[in-house]
């Protein structure tokens, strides 16, 4: 499973309530008319990201597809036919944005999870080492997803939970409260 995880920020003239909206509408129709291979997206604000928006408030959209042959049909699909009206009024009201592509490594995707952990193994571990360190923390409600390709300006390794999670001595997390925009019952 991917991800393309898109990070952005509203316009100073756009109201947060409306700018939600706006990205609700929008992952609504993505939901109700989806491209071939998409599975599921939801749509969290944070701030403190220095990756987005210069650390101030931002949102993460996160889409999940099948694979990397799944994007180019997302990518048309989002700008066209019974989704474009809303994607272009979403657009609109965005002042920057930038993205990352992330493969799901150990847990379940979450629907709009409440806490991430964004990390970078430390340099005088192996990978090996990292997954094995992050079991205990990695058990239950959580998600690792991993950064493909250096595609991206955030860390990666991002861990999802619900939760607060405490990690293993030795990795340096930014860790972010999340709140779910959509969908909003999450």
């Amino acid at each position: 499973m991917l991800a393309y995880v898109f990070y952005h920020w509203k316009r100073n003239e756009i109201s947060a309530p409306d700018y939600e909206q706006r990205l609700r509408d929008f992952h609504r129709a993505l939901t109700d008319a989806p491209s071939p291979g998409f599975s599921q997206s939801w749509c969290v604000s944070l701030a403190g990201a220095p990756w987005a928006n210069v650390g101030g408030d931002s949102f993460e959209d996160w889409y999940l597809v099948g694979g990397s042959a799944d994007l180019d049909p997302l990518n048309d699909a989002a700008i066209s036919a019974s989704r474009q009206a809303s994607h272009d009024k979403a657009a609109s009201a965005a002042a920057g944005g930038t993205a990352g592509l992330y493969r799901l490594k150990v847990g379940t995707a979450l629907s709009a999870p409440r806490f991430s952990s964004w990390f970078g193994k430390p340099g005088d571990w192996s990978y090996a080492q990292l997954y094995e360190r992050l079991q205990g923390v990695t058990g239950g409600a959580t998600a690792l997803w991993v950064r493909q390709m250096v595609l991206g300006p955030a860390f990666e390794f991002c861990l999802h939970s619900n939760s607060p999670l405490e990690l293993p001595a030795g990795i340096t997390a930014r860790s972010f409260e999340a709140r779910p925009v959509f969908p909003q019952d999450a």
